[in-house]
């Protein structure tokens, strides 16, 4: 039997044959060289026409939970405009390929979003490429371990402070004057926000606000129609964690530490964005929906 998102299955088992190994990749990392690979869901994910003629922007689409989202959103038939860093084409181009085969468009729009104009320049191309923009999903992140504070870098607090935080803040705000009401944007925050690791300090302070700035934003943007939300992964298997994300020695065991005891698939995440980007969650704002293997938060 073929399994997709709603075979009935033992989550303890899921993925029980994919197993993290010691590895390491410069930044930003490739799904590609990823052993072993991560479940994008491009096997398993079964659209069911949720997102008919939806008109997407996924940030960090290229590998991980973007590239998962950017799947299912194309197999539940949005347009999408993909943004990547360019050393992520290898990766960006395989999910263009599967964007396009599920008979939807896709744009790839490679670029640094720690600039500030390229943000601006990404929103306007993906209005003038889909013919406007109604989904936006802020999910570009960067992850580095340090474990003194007195060593951290000003270079990387900087880079983390800008690609998680700032550049959500300049996409949002080009975005929002063309989303019409029934818009829904979608920010990626984490398990760090609530239960930081202390390894984590630069990363889980970004997290952290990006819960805030959900909530916040929510509230302003509810009278015009546009919800905000966002979804909190868990220990979850992607380039980030062997580019610096966890240390090396951490890799084998990443994710033990659930109540599930194992870490999840970028597939796993993907029909949480599909959730609060459709309609059926009409009534859902400013939350942050918790994709975590039981981890416990507020």
């Amino acid at each position: 039997m073929t399994r997709d998102q709603y075979t009935f299955t033992d989550p303890t088992q899921l993925y029980a044959d994919i197993e993290p190994r010691t590895q390491h990749q410069p930044e930003p990392g490739l799904d590609a060289e990823l052993t072993p690979h991560a479940d994008l869901g491009e096997d398993t994910y079964r659209g069911t026409g949720r997102l008919q003629g939806r008109k997407a922007l996924v940030t960090g689409a290229d590998s991980g939970i973007g590239a998962a989202t950017v799947i299912a959103f194309a197999r539940e038939g949005a347009d999408i405009v993909l943004s990547y860093l360019p050393e992520e084409e290898e990766d960006a181009r395989r999910i263009v390929e599967i964007v396009e085969a599920a008979g939807v468009r896709a744009v790839a729009a490679p670029g640094d979003l720690r600039d500030r104009e390229h943000c601006r320049a990404l929103v306007e191309r993906a209005v003038a490429e889909l013919g406007g923009l109604d989904i936006l999903v802020n999910n570009a992140g960067k992850q580095i371990f340090n474990e003194d504070i007195t060593t951290l870098p000003d270079e990387q607090l900087a880079d983390t402070l800008t690609t998680n935080v700032s550049a959500m803040f300049w996409i949002t705000q080009e975005a929002v004057p063309h989303m019409p009401p029934g818009s829904t944007i979608i920010n990626t925050t984490s398990v760090q926000a609530y239960s930081p690791s202390p390894m984590l300090v630069d990363y889980a302070t970004t997290k952290a606000a990006i819960n805030a700035f959900t909530k916040a934003l929510a509230q302003q943007l509810a009278p015009r129609g546009i919800r905000v939300n966002a979804v909190a992964p868990g220990p979850i298997w992607t380039p980030l964690q062997v580019t610096d994300g966890q240390p090396p020695e951490k890799i084998e065991v990443f994710g033990e530490e659930t109540p599930l005891g194992r870490m999840g698939q970028p597939a796993e995440l993907a029909p949480a964005y599909v959730f609060l980007a459709s309609p059926e969650s009409s009534y859902v704002l400013g939350e942050t929906l918790n994709v975590n293997g039981g981890m416990p938060t507020p």
